[in-house]
């Protein structure tokens, strides 16, 4: 084989990697946001489990934290539909770079790109903009179930 050809798979190469790379870093983000949800909806459930709903005040907090651990499960599910949607993204890239390897050893000397390079290489830039979407929506949710008024309990002696 010749230096040439490999060293132009490498190159080839190099986009995809530095692609893969920032998907890691994606993953990362929505790892670490899955586990403030998930850890929120422990300490939600932990708090409904230990609630006294005797009192008229603590109907409110039941109902409240009963809400809030729903819209921590639509949360949970937005962020899994986001990570599942990247590592299929993070799987095209992989075989991108793959095609691009084996397409040096087809025919000696020569560069033959595959066909699917150009597919594998598309479709995990469209999941890409598909995850990136559904964190944008999961951002907004958690935003929107934030609110910021004052929250009254009402406690008998």
């Amino acid at each position: 084989m010749e230096m040439g050809v490999i060293s132009e798979a490498i190159r080839l190469a190099t986009a995809p990697v530095f692609l893969l790379t920032g998907v890691g870093g994606i993953l990362n983000v929505l790892g670490n946001r899955l586990a403030r949800v998930i850890d929120r909806a422990r300490w939600v459930q932990s708090m409904i489990a230990s609630s006294s709903v005797e009192a008229e005040g603590e109907h409110f907090n039941l109902d409240h934290n009963a809400q809030e651990l729903i819209a921590l499960k639509r949360r949970k599910l937005i962020i899994n539909i986001a990570t599942a949607i990247l590592v299929f993204s993070a799987v095209l890239i992989a075989l991108t770079v793959i095609e691009l390897f084996f397409s040096v050893s087809i025919e000696p000397g020569k560069l033959h790109l595959s066909n699917w390079v150009p597919v594998t290489f598309v479709g995990s830039f469209v999941l890409l903009v598909g995850s990136c979407v559904m964190y944008l929506v999961e951002i907004l949710y958690a935003s929107s179930t934030i609110s910021f008024d004052l929250i009254q309990v009402i406690r008998r002696p």
